[in-house]
């Protein structure tokens, strides 16, 4: 199967990633801007945790059990909709068989 032919100054074009960001987001340090990248850490965050729910083959209502909330808080939390404690994510983390270690 022949691949086509990448056109480097079509790709040499392409705007930069923070281009793209300050366009829709605003400059660095904005509010608008850091509401984007807190909204995007917790997605980032919920992603990691949901992955590491399902690879454990458990529930959100069995990890709900587990750590003493509700099903509806662990899915607010899968979907990057809620900003949570690092009290609770670490307690997530642990009952997910995580280890984290902070650098």
């Amino acid at each position: 199967m022949r691949r086509p032919k990448i056109d480097m100054e079509k790709v040499k074009a392409l705007p930069e990633a923070e281009e793209l960001l300050t366009a829709r987001h605003g400059a660095k340090g904005t509010p608008s801007r850091m509401a984007f990248e807190a909204k995007a850490r917790a997605w980032y965050y919920g992603e990691i945790l949901k992955d590491a729910r399902k690879a454990a083959h458990m529930t959100q209502q069995e990890l709900a059990d587990k750590i003493g909330k509700k099903r509806e808080y662990i899915s607010l939390i899968e979907r990057g909709e809620t900003d949570m404690q690092l009290s609770t994510f670490f307690q997530i983390s642990e009952a997910l068989g995580l280890h984290i270690s902070l650098t």
